[in-house]
């Protein structure tokens, strides 16, 4: 009896410690200190990260068109504050604008 709950214990830990570490894994660790021009043409969208208890920084992530060769995303987060971050914000927002 002793050893089922034991068993069943750890497979609950080991559950949880999936659960919670999957949680963290699409939050920006870093800021990249700027970006080049063929970067910031290529760039489709961004969202805000928000310190909500998910994430530790607040950061825009930004998009970027991907190639059809490879399968996932590429993202940048960037430091809010920068200039050059509200400026590539303003220009993807126009961008987004004419398209639609």
């Amino acid at each position: 009896m002793k050893f089922q709950a034991l068993f069943f214990f750890m497979i609950l830990s080991c559950m949880y410690l999936s659960l919670a570490q999957g949680s963290f894994g699409n939050c920006c660790l870093g800021y990249v200190p700027r970006m080049n021009a063929r970067v910031k043409a290529n760039v489709e969208s961004y969202i805000e990260q928000k310190t909500d208890g998910q994430c530790n920084i607040p950061a825009i992530v930004f998009l970027i068109k991907r190639k059809p060769s490879h399968t996932r995303q590429h993202t940048r987060c960037a430091n809010q504050e920068h200039i050059w971050v509200q400026e590539l914000m303003r220009a993807v927002d126009a961008r987004n604008k004419k398209t639609t």
